[in-house]
């Protein structure tokens, strides 16, 4: 038999409801929570890994986006921006910061204006060192989970998000929100 646990903070939380609350639906406590939380958990520790790696999101993304598209890993502006899922605006302050830094070099149209962004050598640097650091770091992360455990997971948060866009993301632009960078 295996010995009772204890509740996590989902759990007391649902509890706490049913106790004062009998009848108020609270299942989803035990997924919304508990998402939340890993989500808070993830972040914080996202920031923490980029700050030691000497990178910030938004330039990760906009460098991994451009290095995952493939050589000669040179993106219009509104590929960028479709890709990353941002604004133009956006789009426009990341490829000015990653610009001065050195790690992308836009191409401009006579007018003045970006007609496209490339990484350069020191940006495909930076994103190589990173992204293998980034991603074996998360990976550890998630080693404690079975292979299978990882997979059926990432199956059932493919079917949540899919539900969610349904019902929650704008009809104009129902996308799935970036992967901030990563792989």
């Amino acid at each position: 038999m295996t010995p009772p646990r204890n509740p996590d903070g989902a759990e007391r939380i649902q509890l706490a409801w049913t106790r004062e609350r009998p009848g108020t639906p609270v299942e989803s406590i035990g997924v919304i929570t508990r998402i939340w939380h890993a989500g808070k958990l993830l972040a914080d520790d996202r920031r923490r890994t980029l700050a030691r790696l000497g990178i910030d999101a938004a330039t990760l993304d906009l460098l991994s986006t451009l290095r995952r598209h493939g050589a000669p890993y040179r993106m219009t502006p509104a590929e960028l921006k479709e890709a990353c899922l941002v604004s133009a605006g956006a789009i426009s302050q990341r490829v000015a910061r990653a610009e001065t830094s050195g790690l992308v070099r836009a191409h401009r149209s006579s007018g003045g204006r970006t007609s496209a962004v490339e990484l350069t050598a020191e940006g495909h640097a930076l994103i190589e060192g990173s992204v293998d650091e980034l991603l074996r770091h998360e990976q550890a992360l998630v080693e404690h989970l079975t292979p299978a455990q990882r997979e059926q997971l990432a199956e059932l948060l493919r079917a949540l998000l899919d539900g969610l866009v349904a019902r929650l993301a704008d009809p104009r632009t129902a996308e799935r929100p970036p992967s901030s960078g990563s792989g």
